[in-house]
């Protein structure tokens, strides 16, 4: 299918707004599962945003930012999945093998923004000593804009302005070119999960991991909400224990306080 102009503003309108959310981590839209979703609905297909939003977040969940690694922008790989799966027509997991490159060319594109965006600190010490606070303000949140406003035309120029070279690239693909793009899409986000657990799989969250693992591969489920519900309870069996044990301490604290238990300090 082809995407029209209007719908290629809306992608960069959303492409404009989830790099701003991104750039301020105020509401975390900048993950694919709400990149993609967004797009689903400007291209008038919401189910398969929400496909390639699922298969998308999946994979990046364990690409974040850790000191000074950049990874893959989740913004474009979620929208450029969308985008691909819509206009050559193949699968959530085919597109995300595709859209990978374009996640690689914003991750490159972030870097040179950054470090071209280094002089703002300098000028936000000048306006500290100045003490200008208008100043401040303005160069605090000028780079933001500026920043969404370069999203919005690459999201546009690569949603919009490539559409067609990308379906004359995929239709010259042969069908074994194509199966091994689905089967990588396949394994992104079993690897993107793996990283994750990686940084958050400890000893004390490890029998929620089993109990997930039981349920969702020996019970006969519809879906995986039943999972998700047995997830909540058991956070929310945790958060109240562990409630109670800071409740606990906090008493036996006072209490030996009180007996005199405690050194003064002198």
């Amino acid at each position: 299918m082809q995407i029209t102009l209007l719908q290629g503003l809306g992608l960069g309108l959303v492409g404009f707004i989830c790099k701003l959310d991104q750039q301020t981590e105020a509401f975390y839209w900048f993950r694919p599962i709400v990149v993609s979703f967004l797009a689903g609905l400007v291209l008038g297909d919401p189910a398969l945003g929400v496909a390639c939003g699922a298969v998308s977040e999946l994979a990046y969940l364990g690409m974040t930012f850790v000191g000074g690694t950049v990874p893959p922008d989740p913004l474009l790989a979620g929208m450029m999945t969308v985008v691909i799966a819509y206009t050559t027509g193949q699968n959530a997991e085919t597109a995300l093998g595709l859209s990978y490159p374009f996640a690689l060319l914003a991750q490159m594109l972030g870097i040179m923004i950054n470090t071209a965006m280094v002089f703002v600190a300098h000028k936000l010490d000048d306006c500290a000593e100045r003490a200008d606070a208008d100043a401040f303000m303005r160069w605090t949140f000028a780079p933001w804009f500026v920043v969404s406003a370069l999203w919005f035309v690459l999201v546009f120029l690569c949603s919009y302005a490539l559409q067609m070279p990308i379906q004359n690239f995929v239709a010259t693909f042969p069908e074994w070119v194509s199966h091994g793009f689905e089967v990588a899409g396949n394994i992104l986000p079993a690897v993107g999960l793996a990283m994750l657990m990686l940084t958050t799989l400890k000893l004390d969250t490890a029998p929620y991991l089993m109990i997930g693992f039981v349920m969702a591969t020996f019970l006969v489920l519809p879906n995986v909400l039943p999972v998700a519900i047995v997830g909540v309870a058991l956070a929310f069996i945790n958060y109240l224990h562990e409630k109670k044990m800071d409740g606990i301490a906090a008493t036996a604290a006072s209490s030996t306080y009180l007996e005199g238990g405690d050194e003064d300090g002198i």
